[in-house]
């Protein structure tokens, strides 16, 4: 008896750690697919580096470089040369008497056979020209993709920025929302102790309904900035596992204007297309000009001429410019450099106009920042908690407590605004600038 109980014993101790292994397999595997539904949170960088990678009007883009790139190719070719075959003299009634005395059918009895070959040979450099003008395209090709890719990552920054916006005013809601509930219980409380009539605490109850609209509202617009994000990153993340973090803050460490316009200048890729295209239209005029040189025609022939066996030929075939036929192109492209010159001009005012806005927009939203910052936050803070101090000791009253709430909410509303508004004014002197300058 004492053995069976000892094994019994035995199997109960040896028993219970597997039972607990197993019950932790289970537990973990419960919380698999909750990990896998958790939402990634992405970084700026991260997001700009998908977006460079995914983004389809950015890759069709780059598409536009690699046919410019082929276009070089074909630019540099040589003319190919010609080969021409003849034969001449068949006679096809032509008759000659057999041995028998028959008369034969022989059309090929005195023909003469005939070949030659001919190469265009090109002066003044055109080949070269050709192939010059087709790299400035490349260039050109290059900076408008990457003018491309400054507007469209504005436009993914506006919507990063809307996507943190929402995310603070989300947070903003539920701490207001929590708040009120916390004071809702106080006042429960008092209107149980006998300290807060009826129709008063029903006013508080329905200052809730703000409250809670404030927190939809915010609700559907961080799901929406999210959707607007995706979109422009070619995602079909759901929204529920999508998500971004970034400092929601503003910095007071601003260059002088004059760095940004020489920043500008130095890296917008508009501005520097704009060079290009001048340089390809001398480029152009220089080709034409080119085009306009005379060009000689070698030739080679070869042919029997009985009773010659086999005779050879040279022959040059220079056309006779006495019409000037390409004058008009090249008074074109001499226009056309006047054209891009003019355009050049207008494109250095763009660029400091850019500047000069999104620097005004910065100090504007930077000059508006700081009283809040130091000032009015923590007045609305206090300011609230006083009154409701004051109202629930009866020394103030309800249109007063409500005043005062609506007043903070409004106060730290504004302020996450205004904090948008210089991300937003940062993201606008990227855009000028050429490159990121502000984070």
């Amino acid at each position: 008896m004492k053995i069976a109980t000892s094994k019994t014993t035995v199997n109960k101790t040896t028993k219970r750690p597997l039972l607990r292994r197993a019950c932790r397999g289970i537990v973990i595997a419960g919380l698999l697919p909750a990990a896998s539904l958790a939402q990634t949170a992405f970084t700026w960088q991260q997001i700009k580096d998908k977006f460079v990678a995914a983004n389809p009007t950015l890759m069709a883009a780059q598409l536009n470089i690699d046919e410019s790139r082929a276009s070089e190719i074909t630019a540099y070719l040589r003319p190919n040369p010609s080969l021409t075959g003849t034969i001449d003299q068949i006679n096809p009634f032509a008759t000659i008497p057999s041995p028998a005395g028959v008369q034969v059918y022989r059309p090929l009895t005195n023909v003469l056979p005939y070949g030659s070959l001919s190469y265009l040979h090109e002066r003044a450099g055109k080949r070269e020209l050709r192939l010059e003008s087709a790299r400035k395209s490349t260039d050109i090709a290059d900076s408008t993709y990457l003018d491309q890719e400054r507007s469209l990552t504005f436009t993914l920054r506006n919507a990063f920025v809307q996507t943190l916006q929402a995310k603070a005013v989300l947070q903003n809601a539920r701490e207001n929302l929590d708040y009120w509930d916390r004071e809702l219980t106080v006042n429960r409380t008092r209107f149980k102790a006998g300290d807060l009539a009826q129709v008063d605490l029903d006013r508080l109850e329905l200052q809730r309904v703000q409250f809670e609209s404030d927190y939809e509202t915010a609700t559907v617009n961080i799901r929406t900035a999210k959707i607007q994000l995706l979109m422009l990153l070619n995602d079909r993340t759901p929204i529920e596992q999508f998500d971004v973090a970034g400092p929601y803050e503003f910095s007071e460490r601003l260059m002088a204007l004059q760095e940004f316009r020489e920043a500008a200048m130095a890296l917008r890729p508009d501005l520097k297309a704009a060079v290009q295209n001048l340089e390809l239209a001398r480029v152009a005029h220089r080709l034409a000009v080119a085009n306009g040189s005379t060009d000689p025609t070698f030739g080679m022939d070869f042919a029997r001429n009985p009773p010659i066996p086999v005779y050879l030929g040279f022959s040059v075939t220079i056309p006779l410019r006495i019409f000037d036929r390409n004058q008009g192109e090249k008074a074109r492209t001499q226009i056309d450099i006047a054209r891009n010159e003019r355009l050049l001009g207008a494109a250095q005012a763009q660029v400091f106009s850019d500047v000069d806005t999104a620097y005004v927009t910065l100090v504007s939203a930077l000059n508006l920042l700081r009283p809040y910052q130091t000032k009015y936050l923590r007045l609305a803070i206090d300011t609230r908690d006083r009154v409701s101090f004051s109202y629930q000791n009866g020394g103030a009253s309800l249109l007063d407590y409500l005043d005062s709430e609506k007043a903070y909410r409004d106060t730290r509303l504004a302020y996450l605004n205004l904090i948008a508004s210089y991300l937003t004014a940062a993201a606008q002197m990227n855009l000028a600038v050429g490159r990121e300058v502000l984070q």
